[in-house]
């Protein structure tokens, strides 16, 4: 840049500086939006994650968009205390847990009983296993090695 450039900037810039503050505190404001539904994002995404969530992002958009749907909660009308945002997002993920069950996972806690005797989970077998097992089933003919193929796959599939 040479001098008269600078020196012109410099002239538009006094000359307009009323424009300038207006741009910027527009671009103040805007950031401020941006940051505040960042954060909102953030809190509601953590509380879902808590709640045990399995979809993570089709629950934010849901929870999003109800707690858009609704009036500010945060301000008072005549004779009724306003709810925070905090206490908003509770509400919202406690209802889309009770109307949107298949978002979450099973109940956090069961209070069914446990097992007693070590039993092997269903999954232990490998797909390798079950072709070995239908392989060696296949080339003995041995009803007791089509048995053990069949529970293989019973299990595992």
């Amino acid at each position: 840049m040479n001098p008269e450039d600078v020196q012109a900037s410099n002239e538009t810039n006094a000359a307009h500086p009323a424009e300038q503050l207006a741009q910027a505190n527009e671009k103040i404001a805007r950031m401020a939006s941006e940051l505040d539904e960042l954060q909102l994002e953030q809190r509601l995404t953590h509380k879902l994650a808590a709640a045990g969530v399995i979809d993570l992002e089709t629950a934010v958009l849901v929870a999003k968009a109800r707690l858009a749907g609704r009036a500010p909660a945060h301000k008072t009308t005549e004779g009724e205390r306003g709810r925070s945002p905090y206490e908003e997002m509770d509400g919202c993920v406690a209802q889309l847990r009770k109307e949107k069950a298949y978002l979450f996972g099973g109940p956090l806690e069961t209070a069914g009983p446990r097992r007693t005797v070590p039993v092997k989970d269903r999954a232990t077998t490998s797909p390798a296993a079950l072709e070995q097992a239908a392989q060696k089933a296949a080339q003995t003919g041995s009803r007791a090695d089509l048995h053990h193929y069949l529970k293989l796959r019973r299990n595992l599939l």
